[in-house]
This record gives structure tokens, sequence and C-alpha cells, in this order.
């Protein structure tokens, strides 16, 4: 009997990642398609909307070739997305202007009066979202409004990245809650959009699409897709989530006392729970999960393993030749737990979450002559294990429960990374099979749109598979608590 198969795109920042799995969850191939951003000035950043469509394009037939499978054996495909990625559509679906990326920050007037006029507490209890930030699509929205009215008034709809490829798939206008917690026009408890917010910025609700559980099916591959990307009318197209909690779902966090983090050039923290937990502080966004019933707890901060980067090309070896990061973390192995007293700070462009503090700045403390390069490579690696431990104790003063942590990301790779992990925060850290969480969730959630599986539960146990599991040595536990409590002061 022919094999069936999930397919599953991944929007980045910079790249599209197309995956094909098995219905077992194995990853038969994947094509990554990169792209650059433009950025003509200062919190500008946008890309021309057809770079995703090519690079979705590319990445599709590249799969199919490399793979010789039937495009009649995918029985349905799913996205997860970057979100804030706003993109501007006639009624035809054509796009009005460049996507405006969600790094763009031009719209900071216009986030500073949707401040004004709706109180923190109120933009944070009905959208999970605690500040107002340039970012935003309802700050993008008022920016369009007021500097570029033409395009504001033939917007037949206000689309992030993810909804318009999928309209261009399938001919239908949708999204899901798990974007959509990101607009800063969506009511978190509801799942339904928030009229004053849209009153405020100045649309109206059949401006945007309709909104599908992440899980559901929101159409067939059209004919004139199947024809120019070799696809079947028969796949259907899933409406698919969020990067982060696709990343959650693709690594078996559906539940609580399960967290995962993602050491990339930011560390992004994901923890399952089963209603809505507000942080006092207001420091922790809020959203959907892409599963039923659930809802995500994501603290983060903005500098985390590209610190190592910076290290790294700082610092060269040989300023002819990039050195491999394992390399460097090889050498930071031979350091014993402490560093030998050198303590790093990685707070390089400021610090967000357990403590806003744009000003903060990172530092090396403690420094002596018996240090040498790679002491100051411990030091930085174990500084972001730091931070990790940060972020986590804030969920546990929310009294998130964390029993175990899955790592995610470049940092992910590391065996030496991994057990400072593990070591620092004195609990399990394990590292899922598949190094592409967020490419498996957004295919977990196409075969639960296919009736591939039953529900969320039978597609976890079935598909997402622990390869190492790293546990915490009492000794150097010891060690760590006293260098936390250093870096902390």
């Amino acid at each position: 009997m022919p094999e069936n198969y999930l397919l599953s795109i991944d929007v980045g920042t910079t790249s599209i990642k197309v995956g094909l799995f098995t219905t077992e969850g194995k990853l038969k191939a994947l094509s990554t398609q990169e792209y650059n951003l433009l950025t003509p000035s200062p919190n500008v950043v946008e890309l021309p909307v057809d770079t995703y469509w090519i690079a979705l394009s590319r990445g599709i037939k590249e799969v199919l070739k490399h793979s010789e499978i039937s495009p009649q054996s995918i029985l349905a495909l799913s996205l997860s997305s970057q979100a804030e990625t706003l993109i501007c559509v006639d009624s035809r679906g054509r796009p009005l202007r460049n996507a405006i990326v969600w790094l763009d920050s031009r719209a900071d007037k216009e986030a500073k009066e949707i401040a004004k006029n709706f109180p923190p507490d109120l933009l944070y209890k009905t959208t999970g979202i605690p500040e107002s930030s340039p970012i935003w699509p309802a700050a993008k929205v008022l920016w369009l409004k007021r500097n570029e009215p033409d395009v504001f008034k033939r917007t037949f709809k206000f689309l992030i990245v993810k909804d318009y490829l999928i309209w261009r798939l399938t001919g239908i206008f949708s999204t899901d809650p798990t974007e959509s917690s990101s607009t800063c026009y969506l009511k978190l408890n509801e799942k339904d959009w928030w009229d004053e917010m849209l009153d405020f910025v100045g649309i109206k609700r059949n401006q945007l699409p309709a909104i599908f559980p992440s899980y559901e099916v929101v159409g067939n591959i059209t004919s004139r897709i199947k024809s120019e990307l070799d696809l079947s009318t028969s796949t259907r197209v899933i409406a698919g989530s969020m990067d982060q909690m696709a990343g959650a779902l693709g690594a078996g966090n559906v539940e609580s006392g399960i967290i995962t983090e993602s050491t990339g050039t930011a560390l992004a923290v994901v923890a399952t729970v089963d209603k809505p937990v507000y942080d006092p502080k207001r420091m922790i966004p809020v959203a959907s999960h892409c599963i039923p019933d659930k809802f995500v707890l994501m603290p983060y901060s903005e500098t985390s393993g590209i610190v190592l980067k910076w290290f790294r090309d700082t610092f060269p070896l040989n300023p002819d030749k990039k050195e491999d990061y394992g390399n460097l973390l090889q050498l930071a192995s031979q350091i014993p737990p402490g560093a030998e007293g050198l303590l790093a700070l990685p707070h390089f462009t400021g610090t967000t979450c357990p403590d806003f503090n744009p000003k903060a700045r990172g530092a090396f403390v403690g420094i002596s002559f018996k240090h040498k390069r790679a002491h100051f490579i411990r030091a930085l690696v174990e500084s972001v294990a730091f931070m990790l431990r940060e972020n986590i104790e804030l969920l546990k003063e929310l009294s998130i429960p964390v029993k175990k942590v899955r790592s995610l990301g470049g940092a992910a790779k590391s065996d030496t990374w991994l057990k400072i992990k593990t070591d620092v925060l004195g609990v399990p850290v394990e590292v899922p099979e598949c190094s592409e969480a967020a490419s498996l969730g957004a295919a977990i959630l196409a075969g639960i749109g296919a009736r591939v599986f039953s529900d969320i539960n039978e597609a976890v146990r079935k598909v997402v598979k622990i390869k190492k599991s790293f546990y915490p040595d009492p000794s150097n536990v010891t060690i760590y608590q006293k260098v936390y409590q250093e870096y902390l002061s």
C-alpha cells in the first residue's frame, strides 16, 4: 500500500522551510529557501510579498523532486509562521504594498497612542499582550491609515503572512487564534476580534479573515495551484499556527509541567497552561496554544545564543576563517562549573524579561590573569543558562510547575550547553529527536486535520520522540546555585 505524507511549511523571518513527513513523524525531505529583508531606512523592515510565495513554491518543488513521491500521497499541509508581519491585499488578494515585517518599528508614535487610550491592564487582560509596541499589527494598521491613506482605503483584507499564503493555496481568507494573538486586536479568551481596538485603528471586522482553529481544514489546494506547484486538489490545507506554539507542539509541550526553550539568536520560553495566567508585573505574554483548550505563557529575552556569535566574530582565532561553534563549546567543556570565578552578563541590548531595562548592558565580572579564552566562552554559555533560569523562576512565581525542560534551537546540538542548563535549572533537560520542531508541529496539525490522528495526545504519543536526556549533577547544582545568586546581584 502506498505511503501517505504530511507537508509542513515553516515561514521564518529570513527563510521558508518546507518539510515532508511520514504519518509516523519521520522527516523524509527538507528544503530551506532564504531571502533578504529590505531595510531602506532606520526602523523600516519590509519584504516584497511575492518573495514569500516564490520561496514556498521553490521549497515545495524541491521537496517533491528530492523525495520522488506522488503529489496524491500528500494528505494535508499546514503552516507554522512568524507573527506580526502585516500584508495588505485588495479584493482579488493582490498585495497593495510590501509586507511590513514584524521587526519594523516605524509605528512607535501609534503604539504610544494606543497605550494612552487603552490602559495597560485592560490591554493585557483582553489580548494577553503586556504592553503596546510598534511591532503589533494594530500599531502598523494605524500607521498606514495616517501615512499611506491610499493603501489603507484600498485594503480589502489585513492579513498576517501565513494568512496570505493560505489564501494563495486555497482561495480562502483565514487566520488562527495563535497568530492573531499577536495582533493586539484579538480577544484572548473569546478568540474573537476586539471591536474597541478595531474602531480605534479604523478597520472593520469584514476586513479581517475568518478565524479557524489551528487544526481545522480551511480548504483544499485549488486547481490553479495544482498546476503551478504540482500538488493535488485532494490535499487539504490546515489553518496552522504561530511558530512558537507549533514548536511547542512538535516538542510534545502540550500539558502543564513541560517547558520548551529555544536558544537561538534570542531566548524563547513556552509554558502550556489550561487557562490564561496573567503576570502581575505584566512581563509575560499570554496567547492561545495551537491545541484545544490550552494557552501558553511566553517569556523571552532578546539576546541569547547570539552572544557566542559575537565572541567568535570579535575575538577570532583566525580572522580569515569562521570558527566552528562546536570548537568553542569543546573549549568551554574543559573549564569547571563557575568558570573559576569569571561571570558574564549577556544583556548586550538590554533586558526584557523578567525585568525590563533597555539600558542594561553586557559585562564580564571577576576577570583575573588565570582566565583564558575558554573561560570567557564558558562564562557566556553559563550566562545564557542563568538567563533561562530567571525566566523559569518567573513562571514558578506564577505557580507554573516545571518538571522538565525540552531544548530546541541551535544550542540544543551541544551536549556541553545542555549539561550546563540542567545543572543550572536543577531539572531534567531533554532534546527531541526531530530538530525541526516547528515543522513537525505543523505536520502534526496537518495530520489532525486529515484525521491521521484522532487527537493531540495520540499524535504526540506516536510522533514526538526524545533523542537525549540530561539530569542534574548534585555537586554542580550546588556550585551553580551560588554563582546564580552572584549573577542576580
